[in-house]
């Protein structure tokens, strides 16, 4: 059993040993503030159980999830408490720790980095300062409702420590305010309310102590949200980053295959933007076990001079039947091994296996133009690919007077469970970009709505390359981006330099 802190929001900002205790985890009891990318960290087999608590209602109240994690942890599994920051600050995990040790069950504490600090950070606030601020305080600004009397004491809290950081109590900030300013802390003191600390969400209301309940209020922030109070918080149009990076604020959907998504998705969230992931592809295997034999076969024996790959999909699937088969990158023989772009190279690389061409242009025309500088003739290439995968590189290859086997080894299709919460999105129009890396996003995003595309007519549309920007234009659309590196990281800067000309900088 592990009480495990999630931290702050932002998914990279978990621990290495947080990380660690959900890929060994049976189930894994998580809050509301737990930033659910975590989740695909445990394995796909884990029990996943939510009992996030808003501030008018619990999932479950605080002695049910106590019973439930006693509960799992005595049926032998390895249960992940996930919270929100750190276990132990305003989390309530003293309170479950103390119903494992009258159980007797064992369990360990995995700290994680609280909104505390990591909050203020975000907003270009430090807590403390060697100009400005020596000390801090935490002060939670939701107590316990039963208890008859606030254990907090303001008079010695408002001019106690240089720095006071408030967790919850958006609801109270006025009240909160009034009894520091009554005990002596001044007025014109520098605040800021931070909503949605270290996520692309996060907006900042900065103020003086005098006026920082009706500032934050006029722009809407709400829960949750941490309150700076010092000195310090007069720092944020100095230091603030995080609300400054070229895409920050930018809305952006990832169209994905789930599995394939993360990598875009972070690259997005270093720029700022909030990646919203909706899955347009499912990956469906359909080799014919009689083929793959035979393929495999042929490089064996060095029947085949080249393999070329165009898609690291077509890399898992056929290195998963080498290892079905008890074999390696040895398989390969002599046979040369191509691929489309460094995306594919890459997904070799992970297999153990180097990439002889790698064209400069990352499409088929691309590895087409490699191959002319070569002799082909008479060469027998072996095809691992998607079933609805372009012809061009066949018919070409055949022109070049090579033989062609093409291993079909998987198709793509629509998800047959749809992101319902990010097809919302994107209708309601809570999107501002849409990114595409394969002709087939496009055509199943179309399909996925209905064939109206008109909620995708109000986006700037990105394509990876050239035939997605094709594919683009065949659904009525004009792709506003496309990038000149067909890889995540050339949609990613394509992005970026757009922002740059399309985007007012930021307030």
């Amino acid at each position: 059993m592990s009480l495990v802190g999630a931290g702050p929001g932002d998914p990279e900002l978990i621990t290495v040993g947080g990380a660690a205790r959900l890929a060994e985890a049976d189930v894994v009891v998580y809050d509301r503030l737990a930033n659910p990318r975590l989740l695909a960290l445990a394995p796909a087999t884990a029990e996943m159980v939510y009992v996030g608590k808003m501030p008018d209602r619990h999932t479950l109240r605080q002695e049910e999830i106590n019973a439930l994690l006693v509960e799992c942890a005595r049926e032998g599994k390895r249960v992940v408490r996930l919270k929100g920051g750190d276990p132990f600050v305003f989390g309530r995990g003293g309170e479950e720790a103390e119903a494992l040790v009258a159980a007797q069950v064992p369990f360990d504490v995995v700290p994680g980095v609280t909104s505390a600090i990591a909050a203020p950070a975000w907003a270009g606030i430090p807590v403390t300062h060697r100009a400005l601020s020596s000390s801090f305080a935490v002060v939670t600004g939701h107590e316990d409702p039963t208890k008859d009397d606030s254990s907090i004491d303001w008079a010695k809290l408002a001019t106690g420590v240089d720095t006071l950081v408030l967790l919850m109590g958006t609801a109270r900030l006025a009240e909160i305010a009034q009894q520091l300013v009554e005990h002596g802390r001044a007025a014109s003191t520098p605040a800021a309310v931070i909503e949605w600390g270290t996520l692309p969400r996060q907006r900042v209301a900065a103020g003086r102590l005098q006026d920082i309940a009706s500032v934050a209020r006029d722009a809407g922030i709400g829960s949750p949200a941490v309150t700076v109070v010092g000195e310090v918080a007069a720092l944020r149009p100095e230091l603030r980053w995080s609300d400054t990076r070229p895409l920050s604020g930018a809305r952006v959907l990832v169209t994905r295959t789930r599995q394939q998504a993360s990598d875009l998705s972070r690259a997005l969230a270093r720029e700022g933007a909030e990646a919203v992931e909706l899955p347009t592809i499912e990956i469906i295997a359909q080799a014919d076990p009689a083929e793959v034999e035979a393929a495999i076969a042929g490089l064996r024996t060095s029947a085949y001079g080249w393999c070329v790959f165009t898609s690291a999909n077509a890399v898992g699937l056929f290195c998963g039947h080498l290892r079905d088969a008890a074999l390696d990158a040895r398989a390969f023989g002599r046979a040369q091994i191509a691929a489309i772009g460094p995306g594919t190279a890459d997904a070799l690389a992970r297999e153990g296996l180097r990439a002889d061409v790698v064209p400069e242009r990352f499409i088929a025309e691309g590895l087409i133009e490699a191959f002319g500088a070569r002799v082909m003739r008479g060469q027998r290439v072996l095809l691992p690919r998607a079933a609805d995968a372009r012809e061009a590189l066949v018919g070409a290859l055949f022109g070049m007077g090579a033989g062609v086997d093409e291993l079909t080894l998987y198709r793509s299709a629509v998800p047959r469970d749809a992101d319902a919460e990010g097809l919302r999105r994107l209708r309601v129009g809570e999107i501002d970009i849409a990114t595409f890396a394969s002709s087939s996003s496009v055509r199943n995003l179309v399909e996925m709505l209905e064939g109206d595309v008109a909620p995708l007519r109000r986006l700037r549309i990105a394509a990876i390359g050239p035939v997605t920007a094709q594919a683009v234009r065949d659904a009525g659309l004009e792709p506003a981006v496309v990038a000149a590196t067909h890889t995540v990281a050339g949609l990613v800067a394509a992005l970026v330099a757009d922002a740059a000309t399309s985007r007012p900088p930021a307030p």
